[in-house]
């Protein structure tokens, strides 16, 4: 029987880099998987259902909600995220460590959970990157980025409190900072750079 696997979550605001240090990590480790979430918010154009999220409709969302079938869900930008605990616990048994791009209050309500997993809050250098960010995305409009903008404070305050805190102005730093703390390399310390 394999060593279970372990839950890693990255939080930060939108444009902070989570998609993109995932991506990197499973390009690099087989040990790791992405969680996939389930969400009512619209398809972009780009995204497969069942490859970034699972699309549901707020009916099926509910339901699934009711039935206790998921082990954290949330309401961010008036859309629901959730994520499914018999997807978790069949990746956990098989030894894989599941990769979560989620807010922050998903990320404590996962830690209620499984008290062992591990949170890493990823920071943009500056609001002015943060802002740059979201823009080359081209995916909302300037009034969706303020939005996003405006969620900031809060989800710092949070992500200040995460055991793992990475300021993520060097990609491939951060990635290596990540894989240190998933091989339970490195010890929580504040801020890592």
């Amino acid at each position: 029987m394999p060593e279970r696997g372990r839950l890693v979550v990255l939080s930060g605001p939108s444009g902070s880099g989570k998609s993109t240090v995932i991506r990197e990590i499973l390009e690099r480790r087989k040990d790791c998987v992405y969680s996939i979430s389930s969400t009512t918010r619209p398809m972009r154009d780009y995204e497969v259902n069942g490859r970034e999220y699972r699309f549901l409709t707020r009916e099926e969302f509910f339901r699934n909600r009711q039935e206790d079938r998921f082990i954290e869900w949330s309401e961010v930008h008036g859309e629901f995220y959730g994520t499914v605990r018999e997807e978790v616990e069949n990746e956990l048994t098989h030894g894989r460590h599941i990769l979560f791009d989620i807010d922050v209050i998903g990320g404590e309500r996962i830690r209620s959970c499984y008290p062992e997993s591990i949170l890493i809050f990823l920071y943009p250098p500056s609001v002015e990157e943060l802002r740059r960010r979201l823009r080359l995305r081209e995916c909302d409009d300037e009034k969706a980025i303020e939005k996003r903008l405006s969620r900031y404070p809060f989800e710092k305050a949070k992500g200040d409190k995460y055991p793992f805190r990475i300021v993520n102005d060097d990609l491939e730093q951060t990635i290596a900072q990540v894989l240190k703390i998933i091989d339970n390399e490195s010890e929580p310390k504040g801020f890592i750079t």
